[in-house]
């Protein structure tokens, strides 16, 4: 779904920073998976004609930024794309800020020339600018493990080189340059200093990784929407596949056709709302800071959502379910949860008899409907919830109808009506709306 780049000179941490990163994405954000890239490709023919051109100096450096756009290209939509779709997450150790530098600045060529050849390449979500003084970079370039692996002192190893790298990519990343278009769209963190402790460095990386991905971001080169009907199609067919487990008590997610229990979509958000708001107005005092205050929100529409895609599930296998999209952090997911059970009691746990596993959770067969509703939903969550802040006294059975015929919610029609044909439309032996006024009929219970 997003596509990090990590950029500095040579020696500078880049391979460290690309590690760190990789495993805070891993350990605490929900993609499917977090894969590790580097440009050019020493791997791939098109990689290593770029980086032969570097190393014998034979062409000219418009030649030589062509074969390091190539390389990018064909990195970008034959490897990196397919992966963003899928809902993963790509750490490319050097990427589109690399060229801008050694060949548009330090080469002398031009940001904009260099750009325009690139134009076509992915844009990095977020580049992590990592910087430190030319000199430590050279002891490190020519420690003897780092030049065991790349040789880069051939060509790199003079200060004055890696001083003007350095400031090309302070010019470049500082926001003293305007950066070109299409890759002004990406963010940037940095710099990022490798002088200190690894500690130091780590703390700094992750730190900066966390502010980004906690603004929820959306991605530049996929659609989200997109992303997250994929990773509900995964977990659709995973949960069709999947048995009873009747000896332990456990039954598998429901699935039928007529998960709306015969009652209107409407309906059944207004009875999940009323029942909060007894609910919110039972807790005492400090007990209500721990409860959502509105079931519509983030946290609580992606729990509740992915409950109705899992058969069971602890705290781990929640989140890893949840996708990019609907993420939500350990601590909030296990907030809603334990809110769900002992206030709702709309979710049942299982423990384990052996050993000291953490108990397995479930949404119970007469919520079911709830939570998948809000998955069907999900792209008008925030446009619903505004329109009753607006209006306290109208009807929920209006709201849809209303938002929709306002106008300026195409896309969230349009992917409403895409998760009903994937997760039905809850009526029996009735197809998926179509389109607008079917959507809105749906939502009538029409």
């Amino acid at each position: 779904m997003y596509l990090f780049s990590i950029e500095g000179g040579d020696g500078s941490g880049k391979g460290m920073a690309t590690k760190i990163v990789s495993e805070v994405l891993e350990r605490e954000f929900a993609f499917s998976s977090v894969e590790t890239t580097s440009e050019p490709r020493r791997e791939h023919p098109l990689g290593r004609l770029a980086i032969e051109s570097v190393r014998k100096r034979s062409m000219t450096p418009e030649q030589e930024a062509g074969l390091f756009a190539a390389d990018r290209l064909d990195h970008s939509h034959g490897w990196i794309l397919s992966r963003l779709l899928e809902g993963r997450a790509v750490v490319s150790e050097r990427n589109i800020h690399s060229s801008l530098v050694y060949q548009g600045i330090v080469g002398d060529l031009g940001i904009s020339r260099v750009a325009h050849m690139n134009a076509a390449a992915l844009v990095p979500d977020l580049c992590i600018w990592v910087d430190c003084e030319p000199e430590l970079a050279l002891r490190r370039i020519r420690n003897e493990t780092l030049r065991g692996v790349s040789n880069k002192e051939e060509y790199f190893e003079t200060t004055e080189f890696q001083t003007r790298i350095r400031e090309g990519y302070r010019a470049l990343l500082s926001g003293n340059m305007e950066m070109p278009t299409p890759f002004d769209m990406g963010a940037i963190i940095g710099p990022i200093s490798n002088e200190g402790t690894e500690k130091e460095f780590r703390h700094s990386l992750i730190e900066g990784i966390r502010a980004f991905l906690h603004r929820r971001p959306a991605p530049i080169n996929v659609d989200s929407e997109a992303v997250d009907q994929y990773q509900i199609r995964q977990l659709l067919r995973l949960s069709m596949g999947q048995s009873t487990l009747t000896d332990l008590g456990v039954e598998p997610a429901k699935n039928r056709s007529d998960w709306l229990d015969g009652d209107a979509p409407w309906k059944v958000l207004k009875s999940a709302q009323e029942k909060h708001e007894v609910v919110l107005a039972s807790a005492s005092g400090g007990n209500t800071l721990e409860m959502p205050k509105n079931i519509l929100n983030h946290s609580m529409s992606s729990v509740c959502g992915t409950f109705s895609l899992v058969h069971t599930a602890d705290i781990s296998e929640i989140r890893s379910s949840m996708g990019p999209v609907r993420c939500v952090s350990k601590r909030h997911c296990q907030r809603i949860v334990k809110f769900l059970h002992d206030s709702y009691g709309w979710v049942s746990q299982n423990k384990s008899l052996i050993g000291r596993e953490a108990p397995r959770s479930q949404l119970k067969d007469e919520h079911f409907s709830y939570g998948r509703l809000l998955l069907s939903i999900w792209p008008f969550r925030s446009a619903i919830r505004k329109w009753q802040l607006s209006n306290p006294n109208t009807h929920l059975r209006f709201s849809l109808g209303q938002i929709i015929r306002t106008g300026g919610h195409t896309s969230s029609v349009h992917a409403t009506i895409s998760r009903l044909s994937l997760l039905g439309c809850g009526i029996d032996g009735k197809s998926p709306p179509s389109d607008e006024d079917g959507l809105i009929d749906w939502w009538l219970g029409k």
